[in-house]
């Protein structure tokens, strides 16, 4: 804070200090990402990496419907055989 008002108390540097004050904020600014859906789909990618949206459950599920499945047709074959 100390710098910023010794720049400006001096004629045409506080000029030249102020653009640079500026150049830093707008880099500052910059996104990384070029959209708003390029961001959620990496924040989403990301959460998901750490675990937040807790496992999934649609192979468990796909899975034990098939399980149940083989054993009806398993259970269809023996009776007819």
């Amino acid at each position: 804070m100390g710098r910023m008002v010794r720049s400006f108390s001096s004629g045409r540097s506080s000029a030249d200090a102020l653009e640079a004050y500026a150049e830093r904020a707008g880099l500052a600014l910059a996104c990384a990402f070029s959209s708003s859906a390029e961001f959620d789909a990496a924040l989403i990618a990301e959460r998901r990496a750490a675990g937040v949206y807790g496992p999934r459950r649609h192979r468990k599920q796909m899975l034990a419907t098939l399980a149940g499945i083989a054993a009806g047709l398993v259970t269809l074959v023996l009776l007819i055989a």
